[in-house]
C-alpha cells in the first residue's frame, strides 16, 4: 500500500505477497505440488481461469504459479475495509458487467495493467464453493481475455477445499495442487465461440480434479 504508488504496482504488487502467500502455506503446515510451468512463456502475459475452492486458492496462485499476476475481482471487494484500497494500490482490476460500457471500462482498466508479462487471474465461478464440487462458469473472463487477444491458460486447484471451507475459520493442513494446462489462443473468437471456449476450460480444469471433487 506505501510502496506500490510510490515505486509501481509492477514489483510491490505481486513479489511481497508471493512471499508471504508462500510462507502462509508453509507456516500452515500445507504440502504444495504444482506442474506445468514449462508450458508458460515468463515474457507472455495471459489469462488465467481456475476453478474456486477456498481462501487458500489466493495463496496457491499468488505463491507457486510463479507468474506476475494481477486479480480481476469482484465490484463487491471494492467496499471491503483495507482490502479494497490494497487491491487498488496493488493494480488490481475490478469488474463491472453491469452493462456494456462498464465492461468496456473494465477491460481498459485490465489492459493498462497486462503488459510485458503480467498476466491476470479470474475466477469463472466468482465465489467459492460451497461443496468442493465447480459451480457455472461466467463469461466475463473470456470477454476480457477474447478482448484482449491473449491465450487463456486454465488452472486447476486442489486441496483447498479441505484446508479452508468458505464460512469455515478453522484450517486443516493438509496437501495442496496446482496443474497448469496448456495456453489456449483466443484470436479471432466471436461471440458464439465463447460457449465452446468455456465448455472446453471447465472440460480441461474438471478433468484434473481429485476424484472426491468431480
Amino acid at each position: 500500500m506505501v510502496m506500490a504508488p510510490l515505486f509501481g504496482s509492477r514489483f510491490w504488487g505481486y513479489y511481497p505477497p508471493h512471499i508471504w502467500s508462500r510462507i502462509t502455506c508453509y507456516l500452515s503446515l500445507c504440502r504444495v505440488k504444482s506442474s506445468g510451468h514449462e508450458k508458460l512463456d515468463p515474457k507472455q502475459s495471459y489469462i488465467f481461469v481456475a476453478n474456486h475452492q477456498g481462501a487458500f486458492d489466493i495463496f496457491l496462485l499468488y505463491g507457486f504459479l510463479n507468474q506476475n499476476i494481477k486479480w480481476i475481482q469482484k465490484q463487491s471487494l471494492r467496499k471491503l475495509p483495507f482490502v479494497g484500497f490494497a487491491s487498488e494500490k496493488a493494480g488490481h482490476v475490478f469488474v463491472d458487467n453491469s452493462t456494456a460500457a462498464a465492461r468496456a471500462a473494465t477491460i481498459e482498466r485490465a489492459k493498462a495493467q497486462i503488459t510485458d508479462g503480467v498476466s491476470m487471474v479470474i475466477f469463472p465461478e466468482g465465489a467459492r464453493t460451497l461443496t468442493g464440487k465447480m459451480g457455472r462458469f461466467k463469461r466475463g473472463a473470456y470477454y476480457i481475455a477474447r478482448d484482449l487477444q491473449l491465450p487463456l491458460v486454465p488452472l486447476t486447484i486442489n486441496g483447498s477445499y479441505d484446508v479452508l471451507k468458505r464460512h469455515s475459520r478453522l484450517i486443516r493442513p493438509g496437501k495442496l495442487e496446482l496443474v497448469i494446462h496448456d495456453p489456449i489462443p483466443t484470436t479471432s473468437l466471436s461471440d458464439e465461440d465463447l460457449a465452446a471456449l468455456i465448455d472446453r476450460s471447465k472440460e480441461i480444469i474438471h478433468a484434473s480434479l481429485w476424484e472426491k471433487y468431480r
